[in-house]
């Protein structure tokens, strides 16, 4: 419910902060006193686009805040949400015009003119000379049938079926491109694999060929080196003779110095055991040492063909075994998603049925109350002095590229006001006053309503009078029951029904020209509806039917 709405620097109005209640609430005036620059300004708050030409003349920026009680079931909650921004239980929009911006807020949050209008529009919906909203907007138009429908079991069914079946569609896609892209590489892969099985590479195995080639390629001076080492151990002055006769002349003496003697004994001991190994394997080693040519060649061979694969692949030589393996899995794995696309594209259909069927269901759900709703609408239209027009609601099957959570159906309500006129879309039939006639009509069909949402009626009594126009304020009178109704009216019937009365005016201020609004007590607003009756000149008899008027 709107609450608050405070204005500043907007045309006209130079400071103006109003308070609002639940229930019927009419704005009258003289024409030009500024009840359209007050929708404006409100527009501005719901997130319409920035007019910098609404700053008032001689100021640098304008403002509007509208204040909002929202109950804990309000959708726009999740909205905030989302937004992260904190949830209370008054929502406040802001919104300012200043040189060439227009920053929006949100609760003191900065916010996107996006989110505002997203929001706005779930708070407040205003029908008659007000651009994109209301029945203009034709989005709204399925919204409005659903509601008759109340099928809202169907509704999620039909949402969550969509998303089941956009979900298995993005699955089958991603499997579908992977596999397309693995098709596209297969000969290149079975060409590597092939490669690589032949060159068989070993993690570490570089490294080894590198150390052979190098021996290889030295043997000639490694042998000298072992021989020449081998005889400086070997020799009889060599190295293990002369410990073996130190060890000897220790052994002389261990009897009568064993304390002193016994553990160099023992390390020599170990000393001449390794020297001997050491003997042994430098003799082995020089034996079999072989600078064989074809050998050096092999390993050098070797070397290339795995340096020439990892530049292949841009990899290390040690990458090479990790890699032989990935591909080897990458092939195999085609056979397995050939198998995985079948049961993919299975569960894409069945997810596709099931939204069809849904969608389906809904749809005749929606023609049956189409022809309800057209029924009842028609039956108001009389009344609000429409009764040469006809309402019609259209529902059309949708491309399937454009289905989606409400469906398959494209749904638009039509008009004709004049006889012999063509049907057509109604926002392009019907004219402000007309399009806020036919809405009033649809929510006093729809007289549930959105309790939580506020309407507004811009000169709804547009070219009508007298019984008419009581028809219209009484119709509008019954909807403020469920729902906060505004409306801005130059009918005296209309305004008699009003449980709050706010009276614009146009005043000359220091010079200035200022828009200013009252909130009229009884006896203003009797006296309101009796100029409205009797022009500048009221009368005791205009007064007298003022008050039979509110009173009926």
């Amino acid at each position: 419910m709107l609450t608050n709405l405070s204005v500043r620097n907007i045309v006209l109005i130079e400071k103006l902060d109003l308070e609002f209640d639940s229930g019927l609430t009419v704005l009258t005036g003289e024409t030009g006193a500024g009840k359209s620059i007050l929708l404006d300004a409100l527009g501005l708050a719901l997130g319409s686009r920035a007019d910098f030409s609404l700053v008032r003349a001689g100021e640098n920026s304008a403002q509007v805040i509208a204040s909002f009680a929202i109950p804990s079931a309000h959708p726009v909650r999740d909205i905030l949400l989302e937004a992260g921004i904190v949830i209370q239980e008054e929502l406040i929009l802001k919104r300012q015009l200043r040189q060439d911006r227009s920053p929006a807020a949100i609760n003191d949050e900065p916010v996107s003119v996006s989110l505002l209008r997203k929001c706005g529009d779930l708070l407040i919906e205003i029908q008659g000379q007000f651009e994109g909203r209301g029945l203009l907007d034709t989005n709204t138009h399925i919204t409005l049938l659903d509601k008759m429908s109340q099928h809202t079991e169907l509704l999620n069914s039909t949402k969550l079926s969509y998303q089941r079946w956009q979900h298995a569609e993005q699955k089958f896609k991603e499997a579908e491109e992977l596999i397309n892209k693995s098709r596209e590489e297969e000969d290149w892969l079975r060409e590597s694999l092939k490669e690589l099985d032949l060159l068989a590479p070993i993690v570490g195995e570089e490294k080894i060929l590198v150390a052979n080639r190098d021996i290889h390629a030295n043997a000639n001076r490694i042998i000298q080196g072992l021989k020449s080492a081998y005889e400086l151990l070997n020799h009889d002055e060599g190295a293990i003779n002369k410990i073996e006769r130190a060890n000897t002349q220790l052994i002389k003496i261990e009897t009568i110095g064993s304390d002193i003697v016994n553990s160099m004994i023992q390390k020599l001991q170990q000393i001449i055991f390794e020297l001997n190994e050491v003997e042994i394997e430098l003799r082995d080693v020089a034996e079999h040492l072989d600078g064989d040519p074809a050998k050096l060649e092999e390993i050098e061979e070797r070397l290339h063909l795995l340096r020439s694969q990892s530049r292949k692949h841009n990899c290390s030589p040690n990458d090479l075994a990790n890699l032989h393996h990935s591909f080897q899995e990458k092939l195999s794995s085609l056979d397995d998603q050939t198998g995985k696309i079948g049961e993919l594209r299975l569960e894409l259909s069945a997810a596709k049925e099931e939204y069809v069927s849904n969608a389906q269901q809904l749809s005749r759900s929606r023609k049956i109350a189409a022809k309800k709703l057209d029924q009842q609408v028609m039956q108001q239209l009389p009344v609000l002095k429409l009764e040469t027009s006809e309402f019609k609601t259209n529902i059309q099957l949708l491309e399937e590229s454009k289905w989606n959570i409400m469906g398959v159906d494209k749904v638009r309500f039509e008009a004709r006001t004049n006889p012999g006129q063509i049907i057509g879309a109604i926002d392009k039939i019907a004219s402000g006053g007309e399009l806020a006639r036919f809405l009033l009509a649809l929510k006093v069909v729809l007289s549930e309503g959105y309790p939580d949402k506020c309407l507004i009626f811009d000169e709804v009594d547009s070219g009508v009078g007298g019984a008419v126009a009581d028809a219209v304020g009484t119709r509008l009178s019954k909807l403020a029951k469920t729902i906060q109704t505004l409306v801005v009216t130059h009918s005296p019937q209309v305004a008699s029904k009003g449980e709050h009365h706010f009276k614009i005016t146009k005043s000359s201020i220091n010079d200035k020209i200022i828009s200013l609004t009252f909130l009229l007590n009884e006896e203003e607003h009797i006296e309101e509806v009796a100029r409205m009756l009797a022009g500048e000149q009221i009368t005791d008899a205009a007064r007298m039917a003022a008050r039979t008027l509110i009173d009926d």
